[in-house]
Formats: C-alpha cells, structure tokens, sequence
C-alpha cells in the first residue's frame, strides 16, 4: 500500500529545488496508487572518482524516500558516460577516462551508497551495458534528434564558445547518452542536482522522440565544500568523504564557514523543520563553534553511531583545542637518510611529492613541533620524529 500522492508529494518535495513539472508528479504518483504499481525512479552517477562525498548523499538521501514511499530505485552507474565525461559546469573539456579507470572506480560506489540506500530493494544498473552496444548508424540517428543550437542554450557551452574555449564533439554527446539511458530504463522520475537540469531535460525530450512518456525531473540543491566557494568535490579537496573516518568527519566539519552552518544542517545533517528553526535563533546569540560541534556529530552518527561521534570529538579536542599529539598515530621506520616528502608520500599521508613540497612551502609541516621550512629535508635514522602535516595528518618515524 502506497501512501496518498498528497502525503508523498509533501515527502518529495522538501529540500528539493524544482519539480519539472509538479502537476505531472502528481498524476504518476495518483496512476501509481490507483494501479498498485511503483514507479520507476532513476539516479545516475558517474564514477569519475572512486569516492562518494556528503555532497552526493543529498540527492541519495531523495532515492531512499523513494525506496522507503514504495517505489523502484534505480542506481544507475555510468561506467560508459564517465568515459565521455560530464561537461555539466566545467569551464574546460574534461579529461577521458579510460574503461579500467571507470570499473575501478565504480566497484566501491555501491558499498559507500549502502550507508544511505537499502541495498536489498535497490537495482543496480550499468550503462555500458547499452551504450556500448550502439553501432555508428544508431548514434548518428540520436544525435539527429538534438540541434547544436539547442546545446549551446547550456550556460557552460555558451560561456566556452563566447570565450573562444573549445568545446569538442564528444561533450554534446553526453547529455545524449544520459537521456538514453531514461530511455532504456523508461524512468518515470529523474533525479539529480540543481547542476544536472539540462541533462535531465534532455531525458524527457528523448524519451517524447522513442514514444515514451516523459519523465519528472526533481533536482536537488548543491552542497558547497569545507571552502564555503565551490561545490563540494574531492577534485577541490573540500569534500568529506562517505568513508572518511570519524576523526576525519569531525574536524573537516569544524572547518566550514559560518555561513554554511544552517545549511550544513538542512542538507548534510538531513534536520526536520523544528531541529533548522532552533539553529536559526541560535546562531544570533551562540558562539558558531558549539553549532559545529553538535553538527560534526549529527554528521557522523549517520554513518557510524554515536559512540563514534564522542569519540572524534574528544580526539578533535585532544589536538586542536589541548594542542596535544593523538596517542595511536600510524608509525613507521626508517634505516637510511631519506627526504621527508618521500617518506610522507610512501606513507600516504600526502598524495604526491608535489604536494608534499607545496605544503612545505605553505608552512604546513611540523616536524617535532616546529616547521619545515626546507622542502630537501631528510631524515637521518638514530632518533624519533614527530611529523605534523596541515591540521590532522600525524606520522611517528622511529
């Protein structure tokens, strides 16, 4: 039994941006009940990174009220698209992934999705099993139904062509392949972000052009990073990952804005109505860092527990606050003179030597308290070091 498509609608609707069109929403939610029947809701992600960040869990978190209102959430991995690459808000084509980059990167998405959708009722789809099957003649065909003119109508593609930024073939091939993949799954509602809406839009045409009934595209408001400026996304390096650790969670979040704080709490915390309009009053007289602190643990218990979230906030104050060492920092040795950047590389503290070396620049090293200024520092092996990297990275070299 499926509840009214009133009281569904009022589930659906909070904390989205639009519904294209809402009327159209209602009556397939109506048929929906009056057939006994679900409908088929459909949330594509491309795996361009192998990991998934609080930004994605907004729109994952609509996709569980789906699942959790009766109907058939469809998980859409874009193993085929990812190659191509989303041209969606890039000032500049984006770079190919190869086929092994795209399968490496998928085969963790579902275990991070898991933390947000019931698994046991979600279906997993890749699109590489269709696209990839087109032949040259069914591509042209597609690509005859969409004019480069209604393409350019894209605010990317049209800040690029107005400033002379090549914008290749390939990229007005995306949207396309997206909307096919509406097609294949003959989707009755799309979701994706606010960033996400012409791709949707090109859904609905396609599936009007092969007889379908178009689906409802619902978008969903875009998360910022740590940074407060762009929109989260590990390329930035403002992200908090799906699969951070507690202690990780914690201190990234006490890292955002002031500003951000209340939306924070609407979108990554996933707060009702009551929990936003104490916030609101509270941030006109409450010191912002109490507000963060209790947010770092709502964050965190969505996807550990409590426990977990007592124990990252200890942790925090241990470092940050009492400016103390954490006790059970990873450890590792040495047995000849060797650079600093390379040890914290092997140790994957840093992701590079190149950024090993900017960070030393920027002052971000400590080494038994006091700053590397040298990015040619070595190690010599006969005595123990504390390295501190940024504001939560340790190291012991014994």
């Amino acid at each position: 039994m499926f509840l009214s498509p009133d009281k569904q609608m009022k589930i659906i609707s909070r904390n989205v941006e639009e519904i294209i069109p809402e009327k159209e929403l209602l009556k397939k939610l109506e048929k929906s009940c009056k057939n006994n029947s679900p409908l088929i809701v459909k949330l594509g992600c491309d795996p361009s990174r192998p990991d998934l960040h609080i930004g994605h869990s907004v729109v994952l978190r609509k996709l569980r009220q789906f699942q959790d209102l009766g109907h058939t959430a469809v998980l859409v991995i874009g193993d085929f698209t990812a190659m191509i690459g989303d041209p969606s808000g890039r000032n500049k084509t984006r770079p190919q992934l190869t086929k092994q980059e795209t399968s490496y990167n998928a085969s963790s998405y579902v275990d991070q999705a898991a933390s947000i959708l019931n698994i046991d009722k979600l279906k997993i789809v890749y699109n590489t099993h269709w696209l990839s099957k087109m032949n040259f003649d069914e591509v042209v065909k597609l690509a005859s139904k969409y004019t480069v003119a209604r393409m350019l109508e894209r605010d990317d593609f049209t800040k690029r062509f107005k400033s002379e930024v090549p914008i290749s073939i390939h990229e007005f091939l995306y949207p396309l392949a997206q909307g096919m993949d509406s097609v294949e799954l003959k989707a009755d509602i799309e979701l994706g972000g606010t960033d996400q809406k012409f791709n949707l839009l090109v859904g609905r045409d396609l599936q009007r052009e092969y007889g379908q009934s178009p689906q409802v595209i619902i978008t969903n408001p875009i998360l910022e990073g740590t940074d407060g400026i762009e929109k989260m996304s590990k390329s930035y390096n403002n992200h908090i990952a799906l699969n951070d650790s507690p202690e990780e969670m914690y201190g990234k979040t006490m890292s955002i804005p002031d500003t951000l704080i209340e939306k924070y709490y609407l979108l990554a915390a996933d707060s009702d109505e009551i929990v936003i309009n104490k916030v609101r009053k509270e941030l006109k007289n409450t010191n912002p860092r109490d507000l963060k602190r209790r947010l770092a643990r709502k964050i965190i218990e969505k996807y550990y527990d409590k426990n977990h979230s007592i124990e990252a906030e200890k942790q925090f104050d241990h470092i940050f606050i009492k400016k103390e060492i954490p006790d059970d920092i990873p450890e590792c040795s040495i047995k000849t003179e060797t650079l600093l950047v390379e040890i914290l590389f092997k140790q994957e503290l840093i992701k590079s030597m190149t950024e090993g070396r900017r960070l030393i620049k920027q002052n971000a090293v400590k080494i038994n308290g006091d700053i590397c200024h040298d990015i040619h520092t070595k190690i010599k092996p006969g005595k123990d070091y504390t390295v501190k990297v940024g504001k939560r990275r340790f190291l012991k070299i014994v």
